[in-house]
């Protein structure tokens, strides 16, 4: 397991947080992989805190799977732009699937990972999707 993963694990237990799903990866990068959801609007999101021994950590939400066609990407494309130029911490993007995914990269090295840091900004997506979930969701399924 990479530091910054054992550095998220001690938090985790001290704060008693249970809701990853923790995944080991055996490959050269040591990744470990911390699966949850994000409930909201009634919808549970997948989630899942990628860290390895890059200077990165990411965080990814799928907001929503298979939903961008072709008759609503220009309104959702549209939306999203706003939001990315809107939010600083995240951007969302379209897949090649048709899938929303707003991804949060938080750089920091082993030295200075603060898991506490990632718990806030967890936070602050999830206060954010609460927030803006359902007016995505009327772009997407809207008829225009």
């Amino acid at each position: 397991m990479n530091k910054k993963a054992e550095k998220f694990d001690e938090m985790l237990k001290s704060a008693e947080i249970k809701a990853f799903q923790v995944e080991e990866m055996e490959d050269e990068f040591h990744t470990v992989l911390y699966r949850s959801n994000m409930q909201i609007s009634g919808q549970n999101l997948p989630m899942v805190l990628i860290m390895d021994d890059s200077i990165y950590t990411m965080c990814r939400v799928w907001a929503a799977v298979k939903v961008v066609t072709d008759k609503n990407r220009q309104a959702v494309q549209e939306r999203i732009n706003e939001m990315n130029q809107q939010y600083k911490v995240f951007k969302y993007y379209i897949t090649s699937e048709g899938d929303i995914v707003l991804d949060c990269c938080m750089p920091a090295t082993e030295e200075f990972f603060d898991p506490n840091l990632i718990r806030t900004i967890l936070d602050v997506v999830l206060r954010h999707l609460e927030e803006k979930y359902a007016d995505l969701m009327k772009v997407v399924w809207s008829e225009n």
